[in-house]
C-alpha cells in the first residue's frame, strides 16, 4: 500500500488499512455505484466523454476467472489471456475509471435471469 495514502488518512503505518481491504465486507457493485455517481457528479461539464479500453492479461495458467486461449492487442495474437473491458469517464474537468467488467467467452454461462412482475 502506498504509503502516501496512509500518510493522507493520519496512520502511522499501513496494518489498519490493510487490515479493513483485506477482511471487511462490503459490497463491490454498491461501492463502485456509489464512487461513480460521486465522480460523474465532481467531473460534469458539457465536454463529458466516455471512453472504453479493453486490456489483454496474458495468462499462464487457468486459475484466473476468464483465462482461455483467445486474441489480446496486447500480443498480437491469440495467447491464453484474460480479457477485460474498463469504462472512464473523462471532461476537461479530470477523468476518472466508472466501471469494469471480465469478458468470461462463450465457455462460461452466464446465470439465467428470471424476472417477475
Amino acid at each position: 500500500m502506498e504509503l502516501a495514502i496512509v500518510e493522507f488518512a493520519g496512520h502511522p503505518n499501513p496494518d489498519r488499512l490493510q487490515g479493513f481491504l483485506a477482511k471487511a465486507a462490503w459490497d463491490a457493485a454498491e461501492l463502485r455505484d456509489r464512487v461513480r455517481a460521486y465522480a460523474v457528479a465532481a467531473l460534469a461539464d458539457q465536454d463529458a466523454v466516455l471512453i472504453a479500453d479493453e486490456t489483454g492479461d496474458i495468462k499462464k495458467g487457468a486459475k484466473s476467472a476468464g483465462v482461455q486461449r483467445q486474441y489480446t492487442g496486447t500480443a498480437g495474437r491469440i495467447e491464453n489471456a484474460q480479457v477485460s473491458v474498463h469504462l472512464s469517464y473523462g471532461s476537461s474537468r479530470g477523468r476518472t475509471l466508472i466501471d469494469r467488467e471480465i469478458y468470461l467467452g462463450r465457455a462460461v454461462k452466464p446465470p439465467a435471469v428470471v424476472l417477475t412482475s
